[in-house]
């Protein structure tokens, strides 16, 4: 019994305890729903508006904020292409604004700015006809296109070019001046991304325009009043063609900028060098990320990248001598049109290279264009390297090279200069040439610039017989050859240039037009067409050891410079680069390279007028007769069903000083005279500007090695006082 007493006992305690440990268990309970319902409570009452504006966040949008360009500077780092700041109005819109609050801002504007309507568009002004008229506009539906609409069988477009398509010229031509200029101010405001500020304008803002809207910016939603900038051009029109434009993007490119981070109001390169090196000229646009609510609210925003402006470019141009130059080719050009006869001739060109590591020094050419208010000289730099002319005589050291290379002559080699006679083509030969023939060798051919002997190379390397009358087999593949053996000195080749648009010149391939005629006048340049760069390039290759060196504009690529105005530290170098060598021997090309000595001083050089100012040069005459096919071709012969005339292209390749080179040249004039014999127009105009030419170039590099040694010896000066003071 007594142990019947203790279990009960025991039972009793242990069930206080459970009983304890539960109530503990449920007051620990009710202290954790307390503290959640009071927290809760915090949440919802002191911070659930902030909670909610978070949780109502739908987008964050990255701004790019647009920076200046890079800089163009010349090799001695003169600036030559600027940034300039200019006033600016711009305009940001939100997911949040209306096209009804965006007229309302545009029409404001247009009282207080001018701005052009050129860029409006025949659409832009039917969609605006149509939103001031939108009962005249619903009117031009019938009630079986409206009963489609509702159906759905009608789309949108289709519904709204109905209308556009039946409004007509008179109804269009209500719309006065002043809403034209609104709608011009609201076709910029509505061209740009939300958020990202889109310009209204920013050419010619006056200070009155600024100031006006500036003073009206609380009444202005979304306008803006800053400072953007456009380039500026020191040295005015020199070389400004090369140089290249900036714009905004061309609608056939906004996919592809797109897809690299511009944005659609963005400024590009859009020709030339501006063009060429745009990913390094662009720079670095700063970036701000914007958060926004649902309603398009901004919350936030903050930056997240600074802004850079693009990396400079410092060109191989010497600016002072593109400048002087330029001058030179216009001057020689208004001569030369002061001359009856020359009705054809319209354009000159010259340019200069440093042979040994393809670096341009100055690329001129301009043009003679006839307008209304009478006839004006523009800059055609491009054309040195994007138009192509027959170059005649002045290729001839790549024919006798190709003659060495094919092995069918050896420097110093002997060939008859003949009068050629091959039946079912008229007679050729050497300009100097009798009755009688001459055993003659290279350097003599180059000095004298004979046809013949190029002719018998051109006869040997198609593996064809001479028989005075009778006709001469040769295939196509003679052509092939011959042009393949030109093309390593960049003659109708590439010639591996930065700059986008390049000409490699015309060559047929009709087999009609490729007979054994024509077979020898590609061998003296009277077949094929050459750029003036093609030209310069060719004889570079043949004076600096055989290399094909690639034309160069672009010297350097620095980052901008702390204060803005020198250069910067230096990214990139460019290396020459070779694009192929020569498959001659140094003789030979030595030997060439004497032949054109003795065309500039030879006794019976054809380029002996050629006056060097203090130096020796070489190089090579030429004078194509040609059939022209210039600018004027449709409107003085095509369209009249006349045939065109004959004329004459007058060109020279060069270099100085002849024992070390420093520099090489080309000169291109096209249909410089008519092709009439003892015309008193036919002048050496080749020579007269190439000895123009050297003049400026040995001038300035004179001047510039004076003004170098005046400041060593200031410098020495300088130290040898600040050495004196130490004592």
């Amino acid at each position: 019994m007594k142990k019947n007493q203790s279990r009960t006992k025991k039972d009793k305690i242990k069930k206080n305890f459970l009983a304890a440990r539960m109530n503990i268990l449920f007051f620990a309970v009710f202290l954790l729903f307390s503290a959640l319902i009071l927290r809760l409570g915090v949440l919802q009452i002191v911070n659930g508006e902030d909670f909610t504006r978070q949780l109502e966040r739908t987008e964050e949008v990255v701004v790019n904020a647009s920076v200046p360009r890079g800089k163009i500077f010349d090799r001695n780092g003169k600036v030559i292409v600027d940034n300039k700041p200019v006033n600016a109005i711009t305009y940001t819109k939100t997911q949040q604004t209306s096209q009804k609050e965006m007229m309302e801002v545009a029409s404001k504007l247009s009282s207080m700015i001018e701005l052009s309507a050129d860029k409006v568009t025949e659409r832009d002004i039917q969609d605006y006809w149509i939103r001031e008229n939108k009962k005249r506009a619903d009117e031009k539906i019938s009630d079986e296109e409206r009963a489609l609409y509702d159906e759905g069988e009608l789309s949108q477009s289709d519904y709204d070019k109905l209308i556009r398509d039946r409004i007509t010229k008179e109804e269009l031509a209500e719309i006065t001046e002043q809403e034209m200029e609104i709608l011009a101010i609201y076709r910029q405001m509505q061209t740009g991304y939300n958020l990202s500020p889109q310009i209204i304008k920013n050419e010619n803002v006056t200070d009155e325009e600024f100031a006006a809207v500036s003073e009206q910016l609380s009444s202005l939603p979304g306008v803006n009043t800053t400072v953007d900038w456009k380039r500026e051009y020191p040295y005015g029109e020199v070389l400004r063609s090369v140089l290249g434009s900036v714009r905004s993007i061309p609608e056939n490119k906004i996919e592809y900028y797109l897809a690299r981070d511009y944005s659609r109001n963005d400024r590009v390169g859009t020709s030339y060098l501006e063009l060429q090196y745009e990913e390094v000229l662009q720079g670095q646009k700063s970036k701000v990320r914007t958060i926004t609510d649902k309603a398009g609210n901004v919350i936030d925003s903050q930056l997240i990248q600074q802004g850079e402006r693009g990396k400079d470019l410092v060109l191989s141009i010497d600016i002072e001598l593109q400048k002087a130059l330029e001058q030179v080719v216009e001057d020689e050009l208004r001569r030369l049109k002061q001359d009856y006869g020359r009705n054809l001739m319209d354009r000159l060109f010259l340019v200069m290279m440093d042979p040994n590591t393809g670096e341009l020094l100055a690329m001129a050419g301009k043009q003679y264009i006839e307008t209304d208010d009478g006839p004006e000289i523009q800059d055609y730099n491009i054309g040195t390297f994007t138009s192509a002319y027959e170059a005649g005589s002045s290729i001839k050291g790549a024919t006798v090279l190709s003659g060495y290379q094919d092995g069918v002559i050896q420097p110093g080699s002997y060939l008859w200069d003949e009068v050629i006679s091959i039946a079912g083509s008229p007679d050729k030969a050497s300009w100097y040439l009798g009755d009688l023939p001459i055993s003659i060798n290279d350097h003599y051919a180059l000095e004298r610039s004979s046809n013949g002997y190029m002719f018998k190379i051109a006869i040997k390397m198609a593996g064809a017989t001479y028989v005075r009358d009778e006709p001469i087999n040769i295939g196509v593949n003679a052509f092939t050859k011959m042009r393949n053996y030109f093309g390593q000195f960049g003659l109708g080749s590439e010639t591996g240039i930065d700059l986008p648009g390049e000409s490699v010149g015309y060559q047929t391939n009709n087999p009609a037009d490729l007979n054994p005629g024509k077979l020898l006048d590609l061998s003296i340049g009277q077949f094929d067409t050459y750029t003036p760069l093609q030209m310069v390039q060719y004889v570079s290759t043949v004076i600096n050891g055989g290399n094909r060196v690639a034309p160069t504009i672009v010297k350097e690529i620095r980052e901008p410079s702390a204060n803005n105005e020198s250069l910067g530290p230096l990214v990139k170098a460019m290396k020459p680069r070779v694009l192929n060598r020569l498959d001659n021997t140094q003789a030979e090309l030595d030997h060439v390279k004497k032949g054109f000595y003795l065309s500039f001083n030879g006794a019976d050089g054809t380029g002996q007028d050629f006056k060097g100012n203090g130096y020796v040069a070489g190089g090579k005459t030429g004078t194509a007769e040609v059939v022209y096919f210039g600018p004027k071709y449709d409107e003085l012969y095509r369209s009249k069903g006349i045939a065109p005339p004959e004329t004459t292209n007058s060109t020279l390749v060069g270099f100085a000083p002849y024992d070390e080179p420093e520099v090489a040249f080309s000169v291109m004039a096209p249909w410089v005279y008519p092709n009439v014999a003892n015309s008193p127009l036919r002048e050496d105009v080749n020579e007269n500007l190439g000895t123009a030419a050297l003049d400026v170039y040995f001038d300035i590099r004179e001047k510039r090695m004076n003004e170098q040694s005046a400041d060593q010896e200031q410098q020495v000066e300088v130290t040898a006082e600040e050495a004196g003071e130490g004592q």
